[in-house]
């Protein structure tokens, strides 16, 4: 699909991966709509990419509502949607405190699954109207993690709820490839995002060391080239693609 003048809208686009993959969405041309739980966050880079900021909360299904329709008054129905909004909690099943706190794990599972999901729905709902563009609707991304497959010890919520987008992917790409619309996912490894950002530059060298080649964290805009040529290359559908320098964590 062709991103010149396309109508896209990026969740957890004030920060990370998102506001990468908002640039780089705008950069090809796009009409991009930022989706971001922080009104300051998604503010500043709809500004920055001459967009539409969008607050609220994925999950939440009156939210998600208000958002697409805002973003359809705005730049017309997306045809472009990149689930970048996530959370994630570092706890054992059962720590020192006794049993891992249910609410952390339903939390976390609330915001990277069922918020994918609400995202995918109603987006895609709106897609079915389009008129389609050499065949075309639309392209949905979602994010998963190498957590989904690999994932450490103190990470059960989070690799379920990537595992979860991983594992929700084809059947989806399935179903709406009968209206012309795409679904794909993106599995990265340790990228440099604002969860990092308050290590220590030892502990961020020392992960970006475990790291086969290249021996270093990600980058958020290594991430957004490859949703750039998901959508631009028409046959990736039900795809999750793994983009980590090979890296494969160890337990802990």
């Amino acid at each position: 699909m062709k991103l010149s003048g396309a109508a896209a809208i990026v969740t957890g686009g004030g920060s990370g991966l998102g506001r990468a993959t908002a640039e780089a969405l705008a950069a090809k041309g796009a009409k991009v709509a930022v989706f971001d739980l922080n009104p300051a966050a998604a503010e500043e880079a709809a500004k920055a990419v001459g967009g539409v900021a969008l607050v609220g909360d994925v999950a939440d299904e009156a939210s998600v509502g208000a958002a697409v329709a805002k973003a359809a008054a705005a730049h017309g129905t997306a045809r472009v949607l990149v689930n970048c909004a996530g959370i994630g909690v570092a706890k054992r099943v059962v720590g020192r405190d006794g049993p891992h706190p249910l609410q952390d794990f339903e939390r976390v599972i609330r915001v990277n699954l069922i918020g994918s999901f609400n995202m995918i729905r109603l987006v895609s709902a709106a897609m079915g109207k389009l008129e389609p563009i050499d065949g075309e609707r639309g392209v949905i991304i979602s994010t998963a993690s190498v957590a989904a497959y690999d994932g450490q010890i103190g990470q059960a919520a989070y690799s379920a709820s990537k595992g979860g987008v991983v594992a929700m992917t084809l059947p989806i790409a399935r179903e709406l490839a009968q209206i012309g619309v795409r679904v794909n996912a993106i599995a990265p490894g340790i990228f440099m995002t604002p969860m990092l950002f308050g290590l220590p530059q030892a502990a961020q060298d020392s992960l970006g060391a475990s790291v086969p080649f290249p021996q270093r964290l990600g980058a958020p805009a290594e991430y957004a080239a490859l949703a750039v040529h998901i959508v631009e290359n028409g046959y990736i559908n039900g795809e999750t693609i793994r983009i980590d320098g090979a890296l494969r964590m160890a337990p802990r």
